[in-house]
């Protein structure tokens, strides 16, 4: 019987840069090393508690004893802090959850989730299901990061609700290493992950990437996000999601050189 082997993917051997440690990161890592990929775990951020906990407190205390319609999910960091807190969501309040990742999240943590943007996975995106479902004017909380543009909070607001915006995370810097830095400027780094504008923000300001690394943005947003810190998105995914983001990076690879933008 003849041995068959399976043809190496497009991101064999590549060498992609994860933005982000702990469970997650690891998640992405064994993704991309399934693919042939070699990643390399370089976190540019990390996760903090909120500042003012005790606003958080009384707004989960809040949640708990059913004063909201509504509260909106946008990331997979807060339901960690739902879960940690072990915080109980009654029936009568709905979850809306921003994208595919934080459902999943919070399926995860046995909490229902009531809205999902249809395509469009942002703040932006989950103002308009809101419209498109037109749902009647209530109480909303947001819980997001300290760094949260207001789209969600204004885009709701327009549309007659009450919301309550109350800060559930920080998001802070984490520095590259020094090998890691002089493997940008030197193009040893085939490919960066960026998952959010921290993420770009944090880069521009750390490391000069060679011309030949692609940049790889999760979504417009966030590739506006890198173009303004003067970063040369090669890749954008139209969903956004990670695994979203990894089969655009593929199918960059997987285009002939004639082709690559």
């Amino acid at each position: 019987m003849a041995i068959t082997s399976t043809p190496p993917g497009p991101l064999h051997g590549k060498s992609i840069l994860i933005p982000r440690g702990g469970r997650w990161g690891v998640a992405v890592y064994e993704t991309l090393r399934s693919r042939g990929a070699l990643p390399v775990l370089a976190p540019l951020i990390d996760f903090a508690p909120a500042r003012d906990t005790v606003a958080l407190d009384y707004a989960l205390y809040r949640l708990e004893a059913g004063e909201f319609d509504w509260v909106t999910v946008t990331s997979a960091t807060t339901v960690g802090i739902l879960r940690g807190r072990g915080v109980r969501i009654p029936a009568g309040t709905r979850i809306a959850a921003v994208g595919e990742p934080t459902r999943d999240a919070l399926e995860a943590g046995r909490f229902g989730v009531d809205l999902l943007p249809a395509s469009d996975h942002s703040a932006r995106g989950m103002v308009a299901e809101f419209r498109a479902r037109d749902i009647p004017a209530g109480r909303v909380l947001t819980l997001s990061s300290e760094i949260a543009r207001p789209t969600l909070v204004d885009g709701l607001r327009a549309a007659g609700h009450t919301v309550e915006a109350v800060t559930s995370y920080r998001t802070i810097p984490v520095n590259l290493s020094a090998e890691v830095i002089a493997d940008l400027a030197a193009g040893r780094i085939d490919a960066i992950l960026l998952t959010s504008g921290s993420v770009a923000a944090g880069l521009a300001a750390q490391a000069t990437c060679h011309p030949d690394t692609v940049l790889a943005a999760i979504g417009d947003r966030t590739a506006e996000d890198a173009r303004a810190r003067g970063l040369n998105v090669a890749v954008e995914s139209s969903r956004q999601s990670v695994a979203g983001l990894i089969a655009a990076l593929e199918e960059f690879y997987a285009a002939p050189e004639g082709e690559k933008s």
